[in-house]
């Protein structure tokens, strides 16, 4: 970073936009209506100010946790940015998190304040958020709460303390390899690198347009409105992905970048075509695993879309490598490194493995700056992970001799289905909790749309007369819906190795060899 990008804010980097480019149309949002808000990049600064002021009257202060558990909208980004202005912490949260999820989150990081709507009330409420912690971002405020609204007729903030690169901005919780997801610290200077790290990737321009149909509370989302602010180019956020309008909206927009994931590239080649397939002026999107040889060259011929292949994750917020814009990509490869980047591939003593051979992905970088800062309160996690200056991703790839990385197995029991992370120790801790349940093991299978449907093999207590539907109706009370196994298999016992652990590789294959078959 020698340019020094990361070493300011995202408030910083928030009003270099507006002193630079006042009358751009910084942020566009599309509601599921149909209703479209747009903010120029002077508009979005003063927001962000008078959102800075109204929380801090409601208390917030500098490093305190606020949960915004908000669809894509101008407000999630107003709160996540009035939050920065503060130097307190985003917290996003995937609206279809259940009340337990939400209190597992809030309780762990300690906040003390929820953004959300009016319909997630309920979930806020049985969570242990009280009316008066919880500010409504559409209709009417709680009976002692507080809405969006007043903080943005609130005054500009003077924060009690002043905001540095290196404090922590947001607190991503991630579905890791255990039942319990961690919070990954991001701090500014992370929120900064990304912005440029993608800008610079997908050379982005300021006649650029950006536009995401993709969540804002994951990181993916997040990067692409940061890589709009390092342009200064206009950024278009749809709070919902239609396949059959997708085409007709980047078109509306005037969009020429976009990014995708496995299931929005599916859907859309399973609509009709029509013409507006490529009426449109996207030239390229970045694109994250995992679809066949086939659909990929569907897609590209069809929509006249280049598909820019890539790997990252949330604890280096977030691209690692992308196949590159200029010559050959050796699809099915990730790419290479981008800037800024240093990758390695390790056996189990960390020693690096020669070309070809598969390894543990390892990425080289500086704490707070182009990693993340380490695990929120959780020491032992961060140590684990962080490694002499290599963050391990606890992913398999190898590399080439040219330096094309080839991915080949995402953490292990780690389930992505339709661009969302699924713990598979997280179900079967909701599962076993079952009073009918002796055993249990979920796997990520094969999905023609969603990537990978989770699987749960179950055994039952003898004699017990839970049914299939039992226990998905238990799971649907505890989990996200996302969450809930879509494939049942009840089971006498479950295949062990030599020292009582669950082959979990023999159940995947099982589950491959048999697509389509009954569990």
């Amino acid at each position: 970073m020698t340019d020094g990008t990361g070493q300011r804010t995202l408030g910083e980097l928030v009003d270099g936009c507006a002193a630079a480019a006042p009358g751009t149309a910084g942020l566009t949002v599309e509601a599921a209506d149909g209703t479209v808000s747009s903010l120029t990049y002077a508009e979005l600064a003063a927001a962000t100010r008078r959102v800075a002021g109204g929380l801090a009257k409601l208390g917030v202060d500098f490093g305190d946790r606020v949960v915004v558990q908000l669809p894509n909208s101008v407000e999630a980004v107003l709160a996540w940015f009035g939050l920065a202005r503060l130097g307190a912490i985003f917290v996003p949260s995937n609206v279809a998190h259940t009340a337990s999820e939400l209190a597992f989150i809030a309780n762990r990081c300690g906040a003390s304040l929820a953004v959300s709507r009016s319909d997630a009330l309920p979930v806020l409420r049985r969570a242990g958020f009280r009316d008066g912690q919880i500010v409504v971002a559409d209709g009417p405020g709680t009976a002692a709460g507080h809405r969006f609204s007043e903080l943005l007729a609130a005054g500009e903030a003077d924060p009690s303390r002043r905001v540095g690169p290196d404090d922590v901005v947001e607190l991503v919780f991630t579905s890791g390899t255990t039942s319990e997801p961690k919070a990954a610290m991001i701090t500014h200077a992370n929120a900064l690198f990304s912005g440029r790290q993608k800008s610079e990737a997908m050379r982005v321009g300021a006649d650029d347009c950006l536009l995401s149909a993709l969540p804002v509370f994951h990181v993916n989302a997040q990067s692409a409105f940061l890589a709009a602010l390092t342009a200064r180019a206009p950024f278009v956020l749809l709070e919902r992905f239609s396949a059959s309008r997708f085409c007709e909206r980047l078109a509306a927009h005037g969009a020429t970048v976009t990014s995708l994931v496995g299931m929005q590239v599916r859907t859309l080649l399973r609509q009709e075509p029509a013409p507006s397939d490529c009426a449109h002026g996207v030239r390229r999107a970045w694109f994250a695993l995992n679809v066949s040889d086939a659909e990929r060259a569907a897609f590209e011929r069809r929509f006249a879309i280049r598909l820019l292949n890539g790997y990252g994750l949330t604890e280096a917020y977030t691209s690692v490598t992308q196949a590159p814009l200029d010559g050959p990509d050796a699809w099915p490869s990730v790419g290479l490194p981008l800037p800024g980047r240093e990758v390695k591939v390790v056996d189990e003593s960390g020693a690096g493995v020669a070309p070809g051979v598969v390894g543990e992905i390892v990425v080289g970088g500086v704490p707070g700056q182009t990693i993340m800062a380490g695990y929120w309160d959780d020491p032992a996690a961060t140590d684990a992970a962080i490694r002499d200056g290599w963050l391990h991703t606890g992913d398999f790839a190898s590399i080439d001799e040219r330096g094309f990385v080839f991915f080949v197995e995402r953490k292990l029991n780690m389930i992505k289905r339709a661009g969302e992370n699924v713990a598979a120790g997280e179900v079967e801790r909701v599962l076993m909790e079952h009073p009918a349940v002796a055993e249990v093991a979920v796997v990520g299978v094969a999905d023609p749309i969603r990537d990978e449907a989770v699987k749960a093999f179950v055994v039952l207590i003898p004699g017990s007369s839970a049914t299939i539907a039992d226990l998905e109706c238990h799971c649907s009370e505890r989990l996200a819906g996302f969450k809930v196994p879509t494939e049942w298999a009840l089971r006498d016992a479950l295949p062990k190795t030599s020292i009582g652990k669950i082959e979990r590789k023999l159940l995947r294959a099982e589950s491959e060899d048999r697509v389509g078959a009954p569990g």
